[in-house]
């Protein structure tokens, strides 16, 4: 596999997480039947995506991205469309997680 190929799939596993993750929240605590069978169905592909990733990309590498990257979507999508608003904080908070997720690809990332 391509470098090029495992981030393009550790970018469509944090896609699909996020998809995941904010079905997750329609469900209502699994109350909604299509919302919980989405999520549990884009998990799923999530999980087979860094699967493949992670042939290339360190998994320390790919868990740091993917986390990060995760974390500031999820967060975006929770103020513009679930207006869940968030303090000063956890703003600092957030950029901090995505100056850490910069640094960690920065580190050197991909192996052959």
């Amino acid at each position: 596999m391509t470098p090029f190929l495992a981030w393009l799939f550790l970018f469509g596993a944090i896609l699909l997480e996020v998809l995941a993750t904010s079905l997750l929240n329609i469900s209502n605590g699994f109350r909604k039947p299509l919302p919980t069978i989405g999520s549990l169905l884009l998990y799923g592909a999530a999980f087979f995506c860094l699967a493949q990733a992670l042939k290339c990309v360190p998994l320390g590498i790919a868990y740091a991205v993917w986390c990060g990257v995760g974390i500031v979507c999820i967060a975006v999508i929770g103020v513009t469309i679930f207006r869940q608003p968030l303090n000063l904080t956890a703003y600092l908070g957030i950029g901090l997680i995505l100056l850490g997720t910069l640094l960690a690809c920065l580190s050197g990332g991909v192996r052959h």
